[in-house]
């Protein structure tokens, strides 16, 4: 049974969350307070993190912030929020997914499934594969041991950015579009927002570019995608 760790403040939503994961063999832990639910991301294991932003004690963007630099466990937000802004500060700080209240129950029980099968794939295979280098260029990525380096500095990644930046690199000078990219390495297809690419490719171009307002390594193609240039 998969481990949930809910952190929301409005019992009545929260529950109903529970209910519909509970129904879908998963265990959930609800917690209401913000210090707390940090506490538990970071001491406990478990296989989902769901955080609502507007938590007492502690927003759900300095949870995840602090919860990323230690662990590397799907976590999806949730607010009611709707603005672009919010969902670029909340996968800036290294959450996997943003939901917007209101929001179907079948629909948060997709995305939980989505990622927690995604992670476990690409943790199984991580460790039941050969070491694999890919290099291009000055980036280096080890597909076992998840380490990447450019210019010869180790670089920290999010899980999702080192998926991003591994299929782009088994695939050099292509072009793939936002919908490309987030139905390979998210694997949701008519769930899910497409902005999550822009800011994760922004990201990466932040720890991989030597200069990453003027990118020569993960390009910018307009009006069709991105692609990494191997020269």
């Amino acid at each position: 049974m998969k481990e949930i760790l809910l952190v929301e403040d409005d019992q009545d939503i929260a529950e109903l969350q529970r209910d519909y994961l509970e129904l879908n063999e998963m265990n959930v832990h609800i917690v209401s307070d913000g210090v707390v639910g940090l506490e538990e991301g970071l001491t406990e294991k478990y296989d989902l993190i769901i955080l609502d932003i507007m938590i007492p004690n502690m927003t759900g963007f300095e949870i995840c912030k602090r919860l990323r630099e230690k662990v590397d466990t799907p976590i999806l937000m949730v607010s009611a929020k709707k603005e672009d802004i919010d969902k670029i500060r909340a996968l800036g700080f290294g959450a996997d997914d943003y939901i917007t209240k209101p929001f179907s129950p079948n629909e948060l029980v997709a995305r939980v499934k989505s990622h927690i099968n995604r992670f476990e794939r690409l943790t199984k295979g991580s460790q039941s594969s050969s070491d694999e280098i890919l290099e291009i260029n000055d980036i280096r990525l080890n597909t076992k041991s998840h380490k990447v380096f450019s210019f010869d500095q180790e670089v920290n990644l999010t899980t999702k950015e080192f998926e991003v930046l591994k299929f782009l690199m088994k695939h050099p000078n292509h072009v793939f579009s936002k919908e490309d990219l987030f139905e390979r390495v998210w694997g949701l297809d008519s769930y899910g927002d497409t902005s999550t690419v822009v800011v994760h490719i922004k990201r990466l171009r932040e720890k991989i570019e030597f200069d990453p307002k003027n990118p020569v390594v993960l390009e910018t193609i307009w009006g069709s995608g991105y692609r990494l240039n191997n020269t």
